[in-house]
């Protein structure tokens, strides 16, 4: 069994690919909608956040034999349990983490952390769009909510919690777009272009984040962009694609004998 952190629409993915491979793939997520969505696909979830030694424990329980980590590149909590974890149960830690954006221009600039983003856009002002989520959305709040020269668009998932969040911090509805993504660069720039948005945030989150759309959507309209620059942690070998993954797991954790999902695939059983 291949314990996967999957944190994300494209780890998703992944899981659904190395169980097609003849693993037995036990995902954890974080929300009962993401649950939903790997089961229909057939793969089993664990839902609920999990520190490095619930990870092991579920890790051992299971009979898992490596933890794939594709939690999302900003999930920085999530990898450093999931290589604890590892490290305490004795298996091989192996990172997935979608590629890079590669659009950058003159209008872009790139931050290492969201309160330098967040002190950056009190500097510039102007209407700014928050596409960050809502995990960091008290540090905007804190810099940006009630200075004059600043107008704040927060854009994030319609979900209860995140609605109580924002109007805890000071947000009024006018201030939210609730939306659930991916997001085209023609919606991208619909949106900016009716908020009359100059300046918006995001972070590197990737190629699959679609964030190589808002780039170009705020380039084409002159709109200047800070870019937070993913987490810097010793992962060891990154892979970027679901092969190297799956070869990864050939070398470190081959399927020795046949997995109940290939004999079911074989109409055979042992």
């Amino acid at each position: 069994m291949i314990l996967l952190l999957a944190g994300t629409s494209d780890a998703r993915e992944l899981a659904v690919t190395v169980q097609n491979e003849g693993y037995e793939v036990l995902a954890t997520v974080v929300t009962d909608h993401a649950a939903e969505q790997l089961e229909a696909a057939g793969v089993r979830a664990h839902v609920g956040r999990l520190d490095a030694a619930q990870l092991a424990r579920l890790a051992k329980a299971n009979g898992a034999r490596a933890i794939v980590d594709a939690s999302h590149p900003f999930a920085e909590e999530a990898s450093k349990n999931a290589m604890q974890a590892a490290t305490e149960a004795g298996l091989p830690y192996i990172r997935y983490e979608r590629q890079a954006s590669s659009l950058a221009s003159g209008t872009v600039t790139f931050v290492d952390s969201y309160e330098e983003a967040a002190e950056l856009a009190a500097e510039k002002g102007g209407v700014v769009m928050l596409t960050t989520g809502s995990k960091t959305l008290d540090i905007f709040a804190a810099k940006l909510l009630g200075r004059p020269n600043v107008r704040v668009i927060a854009r994030m998932l319609p979900r209860k919690d995140n609605l109580e969040k924002c109007e805890r911090l000071g947000f009024s509805q006018e201030q939210l777009i609730m939306m659930q993504g991916p997001f085209s660069k023609e919606l991208d720039r619909a949106l900016f272009r009716h908020f009359g948005v100059t300046l918006v945030i995001t972070k590197e989150s990737g190629k699959v984040g679609f964030v190589d759309e808002k780039l170009a959507a705020a380039e084409e309209l002159g709109i200047e962009t800070i870019v937070i620059r993913r987490p810097r942690l010793a992962y060891g070998t990154v892979y970027t694609d679901f092969a190297g993954v799956l070869e990864a797991l050939k070398q470190q954790a081959p399927v020795s004998t046949r997995s109940p999902l290939q004999m079911e695939k074989a109409g055979t059983s042992d």
